[in-house]
């Protein structure tokens, strides 16, 4: 049985211009996890990402501060959806810059209605794959998993695809999927026991490197 750990990319550049970058504080998450893993002596059968700029850095962060060298597969299977896009399909007017916690709030509100109403095929938001496309990306990387390795692997991804895997392997609603990926934080780690047959939750979304007073400040969810 082998062990896949699920990592959300570091804190990115929420209201940025470029969300698709982390900030100073995201590499620094970043590099403290592999920190922790060297500490604790976890090495990597495998890794995989997404393609984005996000996953890579988050990528690099972790591998400098443990060390590795893994090879990595990257595979758009595990990229976000465009949360701007899924926005815009249900309201087509431009926001603000989400710089107020009203506007933040509001921001969190729609993007709740156009994830649900993408999942159950309602829209179609410009540029993004349906519900079901998506959701075949995410399982097809969980599939190469168990049909490929034995040991520990690591994926370097997102909340939505994150997400996505922990409601597909417990079965949950959409609604909860949705509820999964707007809690998970910055750096978070979720992992998955599996064997040729199948994957089984662990653990959800805990943050074990930054568990010191002194680290508080360095927990974020956007």
């Amino acid at each position: 049985m082998g062990t896949l750990y699920l990592v959300r990319h570091g804190q990115a550049s929420f209201g940025a211009a470029d969300y698709d970058q982390l900030s100073e504080l995201g590499r620094q998450q970043s590099e403290r996890l592999g920190q922790y893993w060297r500490e604790r002596g976890i090495s990597f059968e495998a890794v995989l990402t997404g393609t984005l700029r996000r996953h890579a850095q988050t990528w690099e962060g972790i591998a400098q501060g443990a060390g590795y060298a893994n090879d990595v597969q990257a595979l758009k299977g595990l990229n976000e959806y465009d949360s701007e896009a899924v926005i815009a399909a249900i309201h087509p007017q431009p926001l603000q810059n989400p710089d107020t916690p009203e506007l933040y709030r509001h921001h969190f509100r729609l993007l709740r209605d156009g994830l649900r109403q993408w999942m159950d095929g309602v829209v179609s938001p410009r540029g993004m794959p349906s519900y079901s496309d998506f959701l075949a990306g995410v399982t097809g990387a969980l599939d190469h998993v168990r049909k490929n390795f034995e040991g520990n692997v690591l994926i370097v991804s997102s909340g939505g695809p994150i997400a996505t895997a922990v409601g597909h392997v417990l079965g949950t609603t959409p609604e909860t999927i949705i509820e999964l990926n707007l809690r998970i934080r910055n750096s978070a780690v979720s992992e998955f026991t599996y064997n040729p047959k199948r994957h089984s939750l662990l653990s959800y979304n805990t943050l074990p490197h930054l568990d010191r007073p002194e680290l508080a400040s360095w927990i974020t969810y956007a």
